[in-house]
């Protein structure tokens, strides 16, 4: 059983090398909420997320004959980081097993401190089978990501932090996956003030811990899918919802449009980079899943490690749905000075054009006719009212996309 002692041991091994994280206040959702909210920004560790910290403390504690040996992992990419780093740190070869769909980003990541990365199965899962096999048959030790009281000790150290900062806090707010870092930080919020309401999140995608803990047994899920890939865990391990079913108060789910959402919120208000699953426990506060009005609440943010691409997706998407991008296909006679006519119909309203495209081929159009796909720079819901009305009055056949 993991004490308040083992993680408070595990803090003194991270000392100096793992990063103390802010802890910083959220003023605009704090105002909005009515509370106290803070982010725990473990998105700005070394490794960009926070399974440095259960990593570096499991490495610490082989002895010199397992670290000569080599330790191995499965991961979607965090825990694969982190140990990639302790690994390098300890002067052990790592071989880290990753799903197939891994995000490049999180793939160079290990590389880059010198690990091996075999890319292997559809997720999670799957790549874990791999590693279990090759630790077995190369005689390595296997660090679990998450169902390991070592990693778990590890990832209790942020509840520490924390604390320190925040004695009177009333509830932390916690991304679940496979559940060791909700482990270990409920462990010790619970310990040092059993009051401390402790909240996980899953991704609607990957519910597998909420249905374990409502039902009061373990519940794998026949499949994931998220945006959240750092939480995309299909099944659930016993331990660890013994764990969460003693400590734990309740559990969440955001879907993957909230979870988008809160990774544009935190990239504009708060100037944070964070991927899906760092983001869940900011989107159950801003989609009001949980009840905090009145209490001074933390949110830990994750980790950091998000795709450029899926970024660029997501700031694509929260344009559009915020108003402030507008994509028209409008139908056009294909005469010289008719896209300067409709053209001058956006000048009008003040409507930046960012992007075009001309089809003269379609089969659905008549002959002599064109699609123009314009892309629009809006100022928000009336702006592009009075852009459909303006087309309307002149004629224009088109469709909003």
């Amino acid at each position: 059983m993991i004490t308040l002692n083992d993680i408070k041991d595990a803090q003194k091994r991270l000392t100096g090398t793992v990063y103390k994280t802010p802890l910083m206040k959220a003023p605009f959702l704090s105002l909005e909420k009515n509370a106290e909210i803070f982010f725990k920004e473990d998105n700005l560790q070394v490794t960009g997320s926070f399974k440095i910290r259960g990593a570096f403390n499991k490495v610490a504690m082989l002895d010199n004959e397992k670290k000569a040996s080599g330790v191995v992992a499965a991961s979607a990419g965090n825990h694969a980081q982190g140990l990639a780093f302790a690994a390098s740190y300890f002067k052990c070869q790592a071989t880290i097993f990753m799903p197939e769909a891994t995000p490049l980003t999180k793939v160079l990541g290990v590389k880059s401190y010198g690990a091996n990365v075999v890319l292997t199965g559809e997720n999670f899962d799957e790549a874990y089978a791999s590693a279990i096999e090759f630790a077995k048959e190369n005689n390595k030790e296997f660090v679990h990501p998450f169902a390991d009281d070592e990693v778990i000790a590890g990832q209790g150290t942020i509840a520490l932090e924390i604390l320190d900062k925040i004695a009177d806090i009333d509830q932390i707010i916690v991304p679940i996956g496979g559940g060791g870092l909700i482990a270990g930080v409920a462990i010790a919020a619970k310990s040092i003030n059993p009051n401390i309401k402790i909240t996980g999140v899953v991704a609607s995608g990957a519910k597998g811990m909420k249905e374990s803990f409502e039902a009061r047994v373990p519940i794998d899920s026949s499949s994931v899918r998220t945006i959240a890939d750092g939480i995309a865990v299909r099944d659930v391990t016993p331990k660890l919802l013994d764990i969460i079913l003693e400590y734990v108060d309740e559990i969440v789910e955001v879907s993957d449009n909230e979870t988008a959402n809160a990774i544009l919120f935190l990239l504009e208000r708060h100037k944070l980079m964070v991927e899906g699953a760092g983001a869940v426990s900011v989107a159950a506060i801003i989609h009001d899943k949980v009840s905090i009005e009145n209490k001074k609440v933390c949110a830990i943010v994750s980790g950091g490690n998000i795709d450029v691409t899926m970024l660029s997706i997501i700031i694509e998407k929260g344009l559009i749905k915020s108003h402030r991008k507008m994509n028209l296909i409008v139908t056009l006679m294909d005469k010289p000075g008719a896209l300067m006519h409709l053209t001058d119909i956006f000048t009008e309203c003040s409507a930046n054009i960012v992007e075009i495209d001309f089809d003269r081929n379609s089969v659905k159009l008549e002959f002599g006719e064109a699609y123009v796909t314009i892309a629009l720079a809006t100022k928000g819901k009336e702006h592009q009212e009075q852009i459909r009305e303006n087309l309307k009055q002149n004629g224009y056949r088109f469709k909003q996309i």
